[in-house]
């Protein structure tokens, strides 16, 4: 009978490792789960706002084209009817940008590294010699959908520290380690008005939405600031939730 009985010992050991592991992190399964929902409902909206409000612009800036062809040169409404339908070219652009934003989960991700890269692209030469970008460890792959978001909050920091802290020094930190991502953004400027990197009110609104990001991924968001002093962003994530549910599937 001992016999028989041993060699069930390793597997019940094994069985009770699974489930015990299993259920050692439910936070992280559950923000994984959400974020594949978020992806999934995103799609979807961006299917009905392409098949709806963004074919009936199209449709209704066709015809006011046609309008403005009928009407006579030196008519008082020409330019009226011309000013509208720029407007109306502006807002189905705008349109379709929020709308490539929302199938951003769907299309080849870039790493971080290089969607900074992009992003030093679109600023002056004088703003890119304030900022330095340092890389610690090997880049891991990241869900699509969790790069977005830390790009935008990475981004958003970057844009408030060159817009309103007067920094000679910009410093972006991007670690990767074997347990987590940590961002790290830092300046030598003016620093942040306590009151409002509590509030998040008026010009610093941006700071209430990155602390949204960062929650929505599961991650934690730290900002450090002193008048004339500087401030420093510090994001980190467990590298379980920056690769996210593509990556469980993969393996």
């Amino acid at each position: 009978m001992a016999r028989e009985t041993a060699g069930l010992q390793p597997l019940a050991g094994r069985i009770l490792n699974y489930f015990t592991g299993y259920d050692q992190h439910p936070s992280t399964r559950e923000l994984m789960l959400r974020q594949e929902e978020r992806r999934r409902e995103r799609t979807r909206i961006a299917r009905e706002l392409h098949d709806t409000l963004l074919q009936g612009l199209l449709s209704a800036s066709m015809q006011l084209q046609v309008a403005e062809g009928w009407v006579p040169p030196d008519s008082p409404a020409k330019p009226l009817l011309r000013r509208v339908r720029k407007l109306m070219g502006k807002g189905i652009a705008q349109g379709r940008a929020t709308l490539q934003g929302l199938r951003s989960a769907e299309s080849p991700s870039t790493t971080l590294d290089q969607a900074l890269s992009d992003f030093l692209v679109e600023l002056t030469p004088a703003d890119r010699a304030r900022l330095q970008i340092r890389k610690m460890g090997r880049p891991k792959p990241l869900d699509p959908d969790v790069l977005h978001q830390i790009y935008l909050i990475t981004r958003e920091a970057l844009l408030n520290s060159l817009r309103h802290s007067q920094a000679r020094e910009i410093e972006v930190e991007l670690e990767y380690s074997s347990r987590k991502l940590r961002v790290v953004v830092r300046d030598n400027g003016t620093g942040i008005d306590p009151q409002l990197l509590h509030s998040g009110r008026q010009s610093h609104w941006g700071l209430t939405v990155m602390r949204e990001r960062a929650a929505n991924i599961g991650a934690h968001l730290r900002i450090w600031t002193k008048r004339n002093a500087g401030t420093e962003l510090e994001l980190s994530l467990p590298l379980a939730l920056a690769r996210g549910l593509s990556h469980q599937k993969a393996t």
